[in-house]
């Protein structure tokens, strides 16, 4: 007898049915049927699902004689089924990678629920992918399992069956079925839900829900969305028969009536001609079914008016004067758009006719992220070095934390921001400057850049196309002129920058500014940030940060996290910066939007990623740092972006050609053994010459001060690296985990 019975209805899928089956079947968890029911398609649904069949004998093909609906399907396959419990899934979605054995995971842990509500990610055909907005209602916090009265917010997620797991034995036992018609999910969900003994979440996305352009059934006009009706007549049929959940007609009253809502305001769900009658209906149902006293929501009690009443002409009243007031306001808000936009002009240019003002300086770092990276610790230095000079940061309302409370906060697009970048003598930024910057005499550029570049920048990418995009090179040059200081951190990125950025500009090589606190902070630092990101006390913290794929419209994570600290063991744990949406697990922390990248280095005990500039910048760390370059993805970057050196022939640490290798490098302690230290000291060498925390006061004396008071640069010898969270080069022993099939390649990497 199997664990799952994957029950996946099929009619008019063809285009969807081979990556929905796969996503079945290629689960790191086989102990599964997948029952494949033909709706008698009209199509090769039913011919894709023999296909499967004759390739792995998990595929149960059932192929109905007439069509029978979603329903009436899932009906089918239920009949068939054999496993502990039932998962369905519509032929046109998937299962995310590793679902099932997150699911068994968490129904082991949890007792064997009757019911696990796990969570969905909307995926578009732009590539788009966007959780589930009421996710919250899944949280893992508390007792586990529970019943219905214990969390009632369950009620207001999506009515589907494809979001959870039933023990078939309760549903056999409750006698729980389809019906026919349109809105089938909604007589299983309520009942589902209200009847289980034990109900246990998931807070992890498992079903990747496909929005299909077109051909979605509650995207087509038709009658048959008058079924709503009768699935809520069956749910309220469910409950007379049943007294003791009589509690729930309040909440089952409330959402039908927003149900019929959303169906009667679609317009292209109901025929030309239906809508008065619809309407009718459903004042019907809202008599028939009223709870007397009960409470409505203040911004539902219009809308339950008008079903309450009937009054169709009403609602198309009142949509005609909305659509109206959105005509008429357009215009008024064009206006008033460029109205502000000319008087902010002209704040601008009045701005620029005053004095300079010596005692100011402005800072921003990425797209006004607020405090971070090399313009953060400028901040901070001139705070100190220069503490006559008033700092404040551009930064928007979202990144309002970020700021310190010694610097005072701009907001992009402000009258305040265009008099801080017209009067203020000294302005710093890691990116572009504003393009409608006017850069007057007297005052002071300085750009730091965003790290040691490996892949091709600047002019250089102007044979990059992909990697390009739509850059503007003539306005990149524009915004070069402009530029006074450059901050270096290394010979190799002076040469690069001052050929790719080609400007009258005088570089400071003096060291990367943002890398200061790696020299400064202490293993109470660590300790704080392993703290606040949720570490486990003697887990081994592995940063993961790869690169941005340019050719890629689509990004998603190159490995397969979740079977890499499978095979790792318990103690080891992933900071997980992606670009694109950020792997589920329970040892995967997403730091994605932290703004801090020093943090995140700090609090980690090794770095892995594949291209990113990050390396340059954790090497001076001096922990150990994995690169995980596939020959296929790494032609495929070289292609696309463009490299200024051969990563794999001077890493800064061990190289992992496939995602087997990268679990052995950590399984065989190679990742942190005598051979990756003397790539890693090399690497330092040659890019981190002058990070010995002193880089940023040596950028703000120079530019300031003139050079008054400059600080040697401390030898590479002399330096002490910052002690890891878990003492890991001392004290941690090796990973004990099974070893990848096949002959080992480590030593070829290393």
């Amino acid at each position: 007898m199997p664990r799952f019975s994957v029950i996946v209805p099929a009619y008019k899928v063809q285009a969807y049915l081979h990556a929905c089956l796969d996503s079945v079947l290629s689960q790191s968890y086989p102990d599964l049927e997948l029952i494949a029911v033909d709706d008698c398609s009209p199509d090769a649904s039913g011919a894709v699902i023999d296909e499967f069949a004759a390739r792995d004998p998990r595929v149960r093909p059932v192929h109905l004689t007439g069509n029978q609906g979603l329903g009436g399907a899932r009906n089918a396959g239920m009949r068939r089924a054999s496993g502990d419990y039932l998962i369905f899934l519509d032929g046109d979605d998937t299962l995310t990678p590793d679902a099932l054995r997150s699911i068994a995971d968490r129904l082991k842990e949890t007792g064997e629920p009757d019911v696990l509500v796990y969570d969905y990610a909307r995926t578009y055909w732009s590539g788009e992918t966007v959780r589930n907005v009421a996710s919250v209602q899944l949280t893992e916090q508390g007792p586990a399992p529970f019943r219905l009265e214990d969390r009632p917010g369950l009620l207001q997620l999506l009515m589907v069956a494809w979001n959870k797991a039933c023990r078939r034995e309760f549903v056999e036992r409750e006698g729980l079925a389809f019906p026919p018609g349109y809105y089938e999910d909604t007589p299983w969900t309520f009942p589902v839900l209200m009847s289980a003994e034990s109900i246990t979440t998931l807070d992890r996305v498992c079903v990747h829900y496909r929005q299909r352009r077109q051909g979605n059934i509650l995207g087509t006009s038709s009658r048959k969305h008058f079924d709503v009706f009768e699935q809520y007549d069956r749910v309220f049929a469910f409950l007379d028969a049943r007294p003791e959940l009589a509690c729930w007609r309040p909440v089952l009253f409330r959402r039908m009536i927003d149900h019929l809502i959303k169906v009667f305001a679609h317009r292209e769900r109901l025929p030309r001609g239906c809508r008065a009658e619809f309407l009718r209906k459903a004042r019907a149902h809202y008599r028939r079914y009223r709870v007397p006293g009960i409470q409505v929501p203040p911004r539902s009690r219009v809308r339950h008016t008008l079903i309450r009443c009937g009054l169709h002409r009403t609602y198309r009243t009142l949509q005609l004067a909305a659509a109206l007031r959105r005509r008429a306001a357009k215009p008024v808000v064009q206006f008033l758009r460029a109205a502000r936009t000319s008087a902010l002009r002209l704040h601008y240019r009045v701005q620029l006719r005053l004095p300079l003002r010596s005692d100011r300086a402005v800072f921003t770092a990425h797209d006004s992220w607020g405090n971070t990276c090399s313009p953060g610790a400028l901040e901070a230095a001139f705070r100190s070095v220069v503490p006559h000079i008033r700092t404040a940061w551009i930064a928007r309302p979202e990144h309002r934390r970020a700021v310190p409370q010694a610097g005072a906060r701009t907001r992009p697009g402000t009258a305040a921001y265009w008099t801080a970048l017209a009067r203020s003598t000294y302005l710093v930024s890691d990116a572009g400057f504003d393009r409608r910057l006017v850069k007057r005499r007297g005052q002071v550029l300085v750009q730091t850049h965003a790290g040691t570049p490996l892949g091709h920048t600047g002019l250089d990418l102007q044979e990059r196309p992909a990697a390009a995009r739509d850059t503007d090179f003539a306005a990149l040059l524009d915004d070069v002129d402009k530029w006074d200081y450059v901050v270096s951190a290394n010979r190799h990125s002076t040469l690069i920058r001052e050929r790719v950025h080609p400007g009258g500009y005088t570089t400071l090589e003096y060291g990367c500014p943002g890398n200061d606190v790696f020299q400064k902070a202490t293993s109470a630092d660590v300790s704080r940030l392993r703290q606040v990101f949720g570490i486990p006390e003697d887990s081994v913290a592995l940063l993961y940060a790869p690169a941005h794929r340019d050719h890629l419209r689509t990004q998603r994570p190159v490995l397969d996290l979740e079977r890499v600290l499978r095979r790792l063991g318990p103690r080891f744990v992933v900071l997980a910066r992606v670009h694109g949406p950020v792997p589920q697990g329970a040892r995967i922390i997403d730091v994605t939007d932290h703004p801090g990248v020093e943090d995140l280095c700090l609090a980690s005990d090794a770095l892995l990623t594949d291209y990113a500039s990050l390396m340059f910048d954790y090497a001076g760390l001096d922990r150990p740092i994995v690169i995980h370059a596939p020959d296929d993805d790494w032609a495929a970057y070289q292609a696309c972006r463009g490299t200024y050196f051969d990563l794999r022939s001077f890493p800064p640490g061990a190289v992992a050609r496939s995602e087997d290798e990268l679990i052995d490098i950590f399984a065989t302690g190679h990742w942190r053994g005598s051979r990756s230290a003397q790539l890693r000291t090399a690497f330092r060498e040659r890019f981190c010459p002058h990070d010995d925390g002193r880089a940023a006061e040596r950028v703000v004396r120079r530019v300031v001060l003139g050079g008054q008071g400059l600080p040697p640069v401390i030898p590479f010898a002399e330096r002490h690296p910052v002690p890891s969270g878990s003492a890991l080069l001392t004290r941690f022993p090796h990973a004990t985990v099974p070893q990848p099939a096949g002959p080992s390649t480590v030593t070829d990497s290393l």
